[in-house]
Order: structure tokens, then sequence, then C-alpha cells
């Protein structure tokens, strides 16, 4: 799992490991859109980024990165719930600064982590997505991945709301797009 982990580069954009010295900067990112916080399941908001970085970062099976187009600071993006042994994991805690939305940004980036996963030896590549987030849902399709379905009141978000969560994967066959 190491490999999977270590710092990447892509076209114009590069991902490295979160650690304490980008603690400051991202908690900065993600407070340039408070109300983007309300449709995912777990806040990166001023008041809660530090408890939810710290929770993100110790998953056992979580890789998280902080994401640059060039040297500015773009955002975060993590590998979640990592199975070797099913060759499966999923690409998600993303977040990127309202700069970057609609700029290619997410293609670049996303193709660089599909690339290190297919490459580390995995199968699929799942992403999850709230229902109301009518954007991330359309970035998928450009993407190229498949909408397997919608796993209903999957989970209670941070809000309390009962959220629903479109699964999309791409599998390594499929790649690239």
């Amino acid at each position: 799992m190491t490999a999977l982990c270590d710092a990447m580069t892509g076209d114009g954009c590069r991902a490295v490991p979160f650690t304490e010295e980008h603690r400051a900067g991202l908690k900065a990112a993600c407070a340039e859109d408070g109300e983007i916080w309300a449709i995912y399941s777990t806040p990166f908001d001023p008041d809660h980024f530090d408890t939810s970085i710290d929770k993100l970062a110790a998953g056992p099976a979580n890789c998280v990165f902080v994401l640059f187009e060039g040297e500015e600071l773009a955002g975060m993006s993590s590998f979640l719930g990592i199975d070797e042994a099913r060759g499966v994991l999923e690409i998600g805690g993303t977040y990127y600064r309202p700069s970057l939305r609609g700029s290619g940004f997410n293609r670049r980036a996303k193709d660089m982590m599909l690339a290190r996963a297919f490459e580390a030896g995995f199968r699929r590549v799942e992403f999850r997505v709230d229902k109301r987030n009518l954007r991330s849902q359309a970035a998928m399709k450009k993407l190229g991945a498949v909408r397997e379905g919608v796993m209903r009141a999957d989970r209670i978000t941070w809000t309390g709301h009962v959220r629903d969560t479109v699964l999309f994967a791409i599998l390594k066959d499929e790649w690239p797009v």
C-alpha cells in the first residue's frame, strides 16, 4: 500500500500525502466555500476541519492527498477503503477550491489518481456521490465512470440528513476512457 500512497504527478497537477505542514493551507482552501459542506457527509469547514481531517487521515485503509495545480494548493482527495485483497478502492473526500471548478482540473487529478490505482494492481475504483450533488454526478459521467445505482438511505451525514448515495465505478479494463 505504501507505493499507492506516495506522492504522484499528473498533467499539470500533483498530489502529496497530507502532513501537518499542509493543515493551515488546506483548512484555508476548504473555508473558501462554506456552503458546499451541507452536501458532504463529513464537513471540512473551519469549525470542523481539524476533527474531520484527523479522522480521515487516521483511517488505516485511507490515503489522504493534498492536491496542487502547479504550485497552487488546489484542494484534496483520498483513496478510501483500500482493499488490496479484493482489488478495490474508492476515490473520495474530494474538494477543489471554487476557482478550479469547471477548469478541467478534476479530470486531470482523477486521471492521475486512477492511473496510480490501476498501476498498483487495483481492478476497480469506486466513487460515491450524494444524490443531491449533481455537479459531482455530471463530473463522474464525463470521467467515464459507470453509474451502478443508488444506495438508498446509505448514511447519515453530519447535518442529520439521511443520504442516498449514487455509486459509480471504473474497471481497469475500461481505463483509459
